[in-house]
């Protein structure tokens, strides 16, 4: 028996196999920049027909979004709308007989926005900044954006991530000019202390620093008189369920037990 026949197809038979598996996939670098190019087309056109949809009330707010959620956040967020998709930054329509809420943070508060507006729902609108908001010298260039014109009646907000290396001096400063615009708009206003991180030396980050400047911020909301958020302290004991390793974001788990405590902090301070 001549076993070369044989022998060829086992061999051809996963090779074609993989063939198959990997048939339009880039082959090299240029392929997959042009590809991914192509896709980005696509999308482009089909949030731009989306677009044509809205009201203009909700178009305004997409062109804010354009303009403030940068070259990361603006592809997924056109991804989640042209699939019909809610995400953080959905246009919210509100009830004029409930209480307007803004959130302001970075994106571990884009994480708790979507349980805190679940848990609020039938009692407040709440909004957040069209922004991952960053750290404080973000916050001061971009704040009267974020405030928009509408009159808010709780503001909750939080900078401190993104401030880890920021001297603690001009955290402080900075904080506190924040402090003095958003108590300019007459609303109740919430601190939110930062999030527990992990140490992560190849990020260059320690716990400590978090600590230190939720330190800091409690000093300038005793000063201010402003209402606190311990989001740090409820979620210290439950860092092990809910954060990943070297991570400083959460499960979604975790980001529905941060929404549940912010949507406590919204109601009593409403």
């Amino acid at each position: 028996m001549n076993l070369r026949p044989l022998a060829l197809v086992l061999l051809l038979g996963p090779l074609t196999c993989f063939a198959q598996v990997t048939k339009g996939e880039p082959t090299n670098v240029k392929e997959a920049a042009a590809k991914k190019a192509a896709q980005d087309v696509l999308v482009d056109s089909r949030y731009e027909a989306w677009l044509t949809k809205l009201s203009p009330e909700e178009l305004a707010w997409e062109k804010v979004l354009q303009l403030q959620l940068g070259g990361f956040y603006l592809p997924l967020h056109k991804r989640d709308k042209i699939a019909g998709r809610s995400n953080a930054w959905d246009f919210v329509k509100d009830d004029s007989k409930l209480p307007h809420v803004l959130l302001i943070g970075d994106s571990v508060s884009r994480g708790y926005t979507q349980p805190a507006r679940k848990a609020l729902a039938g009692k407040a609108n709440l909004h957040r900044a069209p922004a991952n908001c960053g750290p404080t010298a973000s916050g001061l260039k971009n704040l009267d954006v974020w405030l928009g014109e509408g009159k808010w009646d709780v503001i909750h907000f939080n900078f401190g991530i993104h401030d880890r290396a920021t001297p603690v001096a001009d955290y402080r400063k900075r904080l506190e000019e924040i402090v003095v615009r958003l108590k300019k708009t007459g609303a109740r206003l919430v601190w939110a202390s930062t999030t527990p991180i992990p140490d992560n030396p190849a990020q260059k980050q320690t716990a400590a620093s978090i600590v230190e400047r939720n330190k800091v911020a409690a000093e300038v909301m005793a000063v201010h008189g402003v209402a606190v958020n311990d989001l740090f302290g409820a979620m210290t004991p439950h860092l092990g369920k809910y954060q990943p390793p070297l991570d400083v974001h959460f499960k979604a788990e975790g980001y529905d037990f941060l929404g549940a405590r912010v949507a406590e902090a919204v109601m009593a301070a409403k």
